[in-house]
């Protein structure tokens, strides 16, 4: 299953928002440098996820984004229909309809094999993202990647930005 840049970005400026104060918003801008980003790459995937509720845009002088729901309450699937949509992955097009032996109508009332094991995919890894939180992967981003250094840098960082 192959999802697009912007949802890895997605969940990085989530958990970001996680991490600031409640209530306190974090400028686009400074989200997209914190990243590395182009603001407008940015703010496009901020604007999907304003749209969805995962985010809530603050406008003013003191504006920017936060989340809009506790960071428990934030599913990695919530993030990836956002970004990508509810569409499926895989579409089933009767492709074993066509040809110059095609299947009948009567022959294809069933999903074939290939469709219920694609199908059947797609719900395991929706219902995999769909237990993972925002607030589940800042904990283990935070015992995994975050050595005293790095945390100090990034509450430095964080403070900075909510100025």
């Amino acid at each position: 299953m192959r999802i697009s840049d912007g949802v890895e970005w997605a969940v990085h400026v989530c958990g970001v928002l996680a991490a600031a104060p409640e209530g306190r918003s974090v400028p686009g801008a400074r989200l997209a440098e914190f990243h590395d980003l182009p603001p407008a790459y940015l703010a496009k995937h901020l604007q999907a996820l304003s749209r969805a509720g995962i985010v809530t845009a603050d406008r003013g002088v003191k504006g920017g984004y936060r989340l809009g729901r506790a960071p428990a309450r934030i599913s990695l699937l919530d993030i990836v229909l956002a970004i990508e949509g509810p569409q499926p992955a895989f579409r089933c097009t009767e492709i074993r309809q066509r040809g110059p032996c095609p299947a009948s109508p009567a022959a294809c009332r069933k999903a074939c094999p290939i469709a219920r094991a694609f199908l059947a995919a797609e719900d395991a890894w929706r219902q995999s993202l769909a237990a993972v939180t925002v607030a589940d992967m800042n904990a283990a981003a935070a015992a995994e990647s975050f050595d005293d250094k790095r945390r100090r840098e990034f509450r430095a960082w964080l403070a900075a930005a909510l100025q």
